[in-house]
Parts: structure tokens; C-alpha cells; sequence
């Protein structure tokens, strides 16, 4: 029960739905049966052991309760699988199943089928997002508001080029998942100790075609004490939440009362408070930010043991299984969230326009003083500039008018026009156009 009220509201109801133990069994099955189908190929078994194999092992010969409670008792899931597999075999089919073989190939090989389509679905989903995200990036290009850095105001960007950087970030983990995809996620077959004990030189001919027929990548090596395919796995699936979390943080803090720039799509029911009916909790962002925490917590688990000892893991290997799942289904369910939330997201222009006028258009002292410097030292301009703020802000008055009202500036001789240009936000905001146009550039490209 725990788990649905605990831990589902942060992982993908979809994924969950193709990650039960029949699924896992399913795809043990899927192993055993290209192992013999390859060795039948290679002459290694007689004619029509795949098929007979097929034919006897239908999914409601296995008992999954069974396999749970030996599960236990072995160490891994292949142990009980391959004990009822033969018991629900003849007697002629029994030395056929599972030749060459040893658990962790199963198992291994069995996680790749059953991460493969989940993996797929997650980079579709990060597409989906994406592009709703392209969509905000080009309408506010030209959106003024104001940049903060150490959580305060610093001075003006585009809401554009902050989106822009939300996709950059996107796009560069997209690439390292789509690496994995492509060429990461491998079959396993090594035999006993991983050098193919008893098949001679047929056992690496039957790891090549194992992964043909499963429709995986083909190791150089047997994989089972080089656990760096599981950890370039993690990485990518963490490098996509940091991604992700980066835009939940950002969008949350954007959305606090004060702030008022963004609001997260509005639902019934979504983001009320238990106590408080005035509140809007951006739930959303939660949602990310706490399956991106655990997700994080997963690579620690992945890279600590990604150094098992000789020829087995004692325990590392073991530790990968629930953490590689949990994390695949915690990243795909906080996409689900991403590419709702950037389809739906409040924009506020008028709140972001209010906000760079809250000091009083101190924020633009940088600008001013440049100004300044071309009748003032510029030591004497950035003290004028910094005094204006101040005046601005106690006294409630345009910073361009506290500036040439400053007994240094007036009768100065300097453009009134050119200083008051000069301090509007809007004509502050550096590279943000351009920088929407390379991010688009790439996302198209």
C-alpha cells in the first residue's frame, strides 16, 4: 500500500504497467530462447530445439510466487526460472535449455530488453517536451525580465534565452541518452566466468548473434564484472533529470506569490493546500525535483557498485537491479510532468515588467555609469550612478530622472534622451535574441 500512496505519484503509471514481474519473466524467456535458437543455427543443437523450447514454455508454466520465494533462496531470479523452465520440459529438451549459460547473462541481457522500450519512451517523451519548450522560447525571444543570480536581482535577459538554456540543457542530456540507446544497452553471454566455458571459439559467434536476434547492442567483452555499461546507463538517466530538475527549480521559483512570473497550468484540484485555500503549490515541480532527487540517489547506488570483484559480483551486481528500474521509471514519469508542464505554462509578461521596475531601475546603475563616463572619471560615475539607485529607490522615482537630477549630472551637458535610453531594461539584455536563434539552430538542426 505504501508504495502506491509513497512512491507511484513519482514514476510513470505507464512504465510501471510493462515492469511487473511477468514482464521480467517474459523477458528471461526471450533470452533463453534466441540463446537456442542461435546455437541451433550454429549446428550446436538439433533442428527445432527453439521452436519445441517455444512450444513448452508458454508464460503460465512459471510460477511467479514461487520464483519470488526462491528468488530469495538463490540470489537471482534465473535460478528458479531455469528450475521450473526444465521441470516444464521433456526429458530430450532438458540439456538444451540454458547451454552455456549462467544467471547473470540472463538477467543482464533480460534488464536490457525490459529497459529498452521504457528508455525509448523517456527520449520521446524529452522530444515532446522540447518542443513545447521551442514554442515558449520563440514567442517571448524579445520578453524582458530580469536575471538573478545569488537568488537576487542582477540585471535584465529575456525570458527567451532562459528558456533557451532550460532546452540547451535538455538537448545535451538527450544526446548522451541517445548514445546509450544506440549503442549502450548490451547483451550479456559469457558463460560461468565470462570467457564462454565449453563452447570454444562458438561462444563469442553466439553473443553476436544473441544481440541480432534480441535487437541489442553486441559487447566487445562479456560484461559481467565491467559494470560500465550500467553506469554510462545511470549517467544518462541522471543527466536527463538534472536537466529536468534544472527547469522544475527555475519555473518554482518563478511561480512564488511575490514573484508572479509564471504559474504552472491550471487544473482542479491541482496544487491546493491542505490548510490554505489561497495557495497554488507548484506540485509539478515538486513531482520532478523529488523523482530527479532519487534518481541521483540511484547513480550513487550504480557507480559504487560498479567495481565488483574476479569473475561475479558478491552483492554489486545484485544492488543494480532495483535502482536501474526504479530510476528508469522516475525519469520517465518526470517527463510525463515536463512536457505537461511546458505545454501548459503561465506566462506573465506584465509580472516580469513589474519586477524589473521594483528597484526603481537600480539595476541598470551598470549601464548608467558607462554613460556617465562620457562627462564623468569613472570612479565619479559608478559613485553617481550608485548614489541615483538609492535616491530611486527611497524616493519611488524613475532612476533615469533620479540620474540627471544628481547635482553631477545636471548642467553636465550630457544627452538627457541617450541616458534615459540607456537605463530602460529593454535595451539591456545583451545576447538573449541571439542566443535564442543558436539554441533554435541546433534544435532544428
Amino acid at each position: 500500500m505504501y508504495e502506491q500512496l509513497l512512491r507511484h505519484p513519482f514514476t510513470s503509471a505507464t512504465g510501471r504497467g510493462h515492469c511487473r514481474a511477468e514482464d521480467l519473466v517474459a523477458a528471461m524467456r526471450a533470452v533463453e530462447l534466441a540463446l537456442a535458437a542461435e546455437q541451433e543455427s550454429l549446428g550446436l543443437l538439433p533442428a527445432g530445439t527453439a521452436e519445441a523450447l517455444d512450444r513448452h514454455l508458454a508464460s503460465d508454466v512459471f510460477d511467479l510466487e514461487a520464483l519470488a520465494a526462491d528468488t530469495v533462496k538463490g540470489g537471482n531470479p534465473a535460478i528458479p526460472f531455469v528450475k521450473q523452465a526444465k521441470a516444464a520440459l521433456p526429458d530430450a529438451l532438458k540439456p538444451h535449455f540454458h547451454r552455456g549459460a549462467t544467471s547473470q547473462d540472463i538477467v543482464d541481457s533480460a534488464l536490457m530488453l525490459v529497459l529498452k522500450p521504457r528508455l525509448t519512451r523517456c527520449r520521446h517523451l524529452l522530444t515532446e517536451a522540447t518542443a513545447a519548450g521551442r514554442a515558449l522560447m520563440m514567442d517571448h525571444r524579445g520578453t524582458a525580465m530580469v536575471g538573478r543570480t545569488l537568488m537576487q536581482q542582477a540585471l535584465p535577459i529575456t525570458f527567451g534565452a532562459k528558456v533557451g538554456q532550460w532546452l540547451w540543457g535538455l538537448h545535451q542530456a538527450g544526446e548522451r541518452l541517445d548514445a546509450v540507446l544506440a549503442e549502450g544497452l548490451y547483451v550479456q553471454f559469457g558463460g560461468a566466468v565470462g570467457v564462454h566455458s565449453g563452447l570454444d571459439d562458438s561462444g563469442v559467434a553466439i553473443m553476436t548473434g544473441m544481440a541480432r536476434r534480441l535487437e541489442l547492442a553486441e559487447p566487445w567483452l562479456p560484461w559481467h564484472t565491467d559494470r560500465q555499461p550500467i553506469h554510462a546507463l545511470g549517467c544518462a538517466l541522471d543527466g536527463v533529470a538534472v536537466a529536468a530538475e534544472k527547469v522544475a527549480l527555475d519555473i518554482a521559483l518563478m511561480t512564488q506569490t511575490e514573484i508572479g512570473e509564471l504559474a504552472e497550468p491550471a487544473e482542479a484540484g491541482v496544487g491546493e493546500s491542505s490548510s490554505m485555500p489561497h495557495k497554488r503549490n507548484p506540485v509539478g515541480c515538486a513531482r520532478i525535483r523529488a523523482a530527479a532527487r532519487q534518481i541521483h540517489g540511484a547513480l550513487n547506488v550504480l557507480a559504487n557498485a560498479g567495481a565488483p570483484p574476479l569473475e561475479r559480483g558478491l552483492g554489486e551486481w545484485h544492488a543494480e537491479w532495483a535502482p536501474l528500474l526504479d530510476a528508469t521509471l522516475l525519469l520517465e514519469g518526470a517527463l510525463e510532468t515536463l512536457r505537461h508542464l511546458l505545454d501548459g505554462l503561465e506566462v506573465h509578461p506584465e509580472a516580469m515588467a513589474r519586477n524589473l521596475a521594483v528597484t526603481g531601475g537600480a539595476i541598470m546603475a551598470e549601464p548608467a555609469a558607462r554613460v556617465l563616463q562620457g562627462v564623468l572619471a569613472s570612479d565619479e560615475a559608478r559613485r553617481v550612478a550608485r548614489e541615483a539607485s538609492e535616491v530611486a529607490r527611497r524616493d519611488g522615482v524613475a532612476y533615469a530622472e533620479a540620474l540627471l537630477a544628481h547635482e553631477r549630472v545636471a548642467g553636465s551637458g550630457i544627452d538627457a534622451e541617450a541616458l534615459r535610453q540607456a537605463v530602460r531594461p529593454e535595451s539591456y539584455i545583451g545576447s538573449s535574441r541571439q542566443l535564442v536563434d543558436r539554441v533554435l539552430e541546433r534544435l532544428d538542426g
